[in-house]
């Protein structure tokens, strides 16, 4: 055994995410004992970042690290047992750090919503990772911690109730009040990017599986909302943009669980709209400007247009006072294969995407050191539900304002409260 310098190493503290989960651990949450740093490749910015996070930042240490520099890299997770990157777009800047942490046995978490750099990771790297006993755990900010914990949630309830796992659940966005950064449209814009260049990328983005384990025999048909009303809810229901990392992820968890939710499991999710004819006309709105935006940014020009005029710049996005009135509440429903069903929810009291998923990544980052043993779960490419315990739902819970509460268990179809109102924001671009 190694002692190591830190428990945690922020890389990438100040990008727009980095600076306020730095401002998280320096001002808002204590974590006993814990000792953290925080590395970025410019010296300045990062005196300046500790300059403006006050004196309760005074004493934390500094690295210069670069993405592209892998002696840095290398020097950087020499000194920590764990890293949690937010420099992205991952595609671009993520790899020689991922290369590094498997290498040298460094556990890593991200907020990445890139599913096929993370499917190129695990080809390139896992057995590495398995090598070295470093635990990588990707998609820990609301893509996909919410949808991946919300699942196991609910499926720890349906097994302690009725001895079953539920073969079908669904997650439905209630309420989603948050604004994309610049950096986040650049992760999106790049997917595109790669996608239309790429005929088999293309494929993989078809293929609901693509994060699972290539040995995998799941061949259930998942489905994808497009305009629907959904009876459960009593509310017309259209796409949810995270729904495509999110779906990846969920399913990747049954797979490295051996399929315990069930061979057959599906899952899907959407956004609620509303009842009657104003729903109708907002679900398809959603529906169409997700359809449009889709097939513009797979145009070169269109992307360019786009950054130039007006989509935000890297290091752009929601003011502090946006992320302190944002909010989300997402619902699950799951039924077992004899009909039983089980309600939960999910929320979140700051803006889903930056104010949020930064408390979520440093928590998940605080769980994966403290709450999760090496010799329980070793080496390997992990997703949230597969590697954390629940000692990390307690932790959302009680130090990153999240929610996550049981709203009904029943033998038969649960009846659905037809009075709520479910109103949601106009559509966001998070990732």
């Amino acid at each position: 055994m190694i002692n190591k310098e830190f428990d945690i190493v922020v890389f990438g503290a100040t990008s727009f995410v980095g600076k306020i989960l730095c401002n998280y651990l320096a001002n808002e949450y204590t974590e006993p004992n814990l000792t953290w740093a925080m590395a970025a490749r410019s010296k300045g910015k990062l005196n300046e970042l500790k300059a403006s996070l006050g004196g309760k930042a005074a004493a934390i240490p500094l690295i210069i690290a670069d993405s592209s520099d892998e002696q840095t890299l290398q020097s950087m997770c020499e000194k920590t047992e764990l890293v949690i990157s937010t420099v992205g777009p991952y595609a671009l800047y993520g790899e020689l750090l991922v290369k590094t942490c498997c290498q040298l046995g460094t556990d890593y978490c991200d907020l990445t919503g890139e599913p096929q750099w993370i499917r190129r990771m695990i080809n390139r790297y896992e057995d590495d990772a398995k090598r070295s006993g470093a635990r990588i755990v990707n998609c820990c900010g609301f893509d996909s911690i919410p949808s991946d914990l919300g699942v196991k949630f609910l499926q720890d309830h349906a097994l302690r109730e009725f001895g079953s796992y539920c073969d079908a659940v669904k997650l439905r966005v209630k309420t989603l009040r948050g604004g994309a950064s610049g950096g986040t449209i650049a992760s999106g814009l790049n997917l595109y990017k790669e996608a239309s260049a790429d005929p088999g990328i293309r494929k993989e983005m078809r293929d609901p599986y693509s994060l699972c384990p290539v040995e995998h025999t799941f061949a259930a048909r998942q489905h994808n909302v497009s305009v629907e009303f959904d009876e459960d809810f009593d509310s017309w229901a259209g796409p949810f943009i995270m729904a495509s990392i999110n779906t990846r992820v969920v399913l990747r968890s049954n797979a490295l669980l051996d399929g315990h939710y069930h061979e057959n499991f599906k899952y899907d999710e959407a956004m609620l709209t509303s009842v009657g004819k104003k729903g109708e006309k907002a679900a398809k709105r959603i529906s169409t400007g997700t359809k449009v935006s889709m097939f513009m940014m797979a145009f070169s020009l269109m992307r360019w247009l786009a950054t130039r005029l007006f989509l935000p710049s890297p290091g752009e996005g929601p003011t502090p006072e946006q992320q302190l009135k944002g909010c989300y509440d997402l619902r699950l429903l799951g039924r077992t294969p004899r009909g039983e069903s089980v309600s939960v929810k999910v929320s979140g009291d700051r803006d889903p995407g930056y104010g949020s998923t930064a408390k979520m990544l440093a928590q998940a980052g605080i769980s994966l050191r403290r709450d999760v043993d090496k010799s329980e779960v070793g080496g390997g490419f992990w997703t949230p539900a597969t590697v954390f315990n629940d000692k990390l739902i307690t932790r959302l819970i009680d130090h990153a304002g999240m929610g996550f509460e049981l709203e009904s268990l029943s033998p038969v179809m649960a009846e659905i409260d037809k009075s709520a109102v479910f109103a949601v924001d106009e559509p966001v671009s998070l990732s």
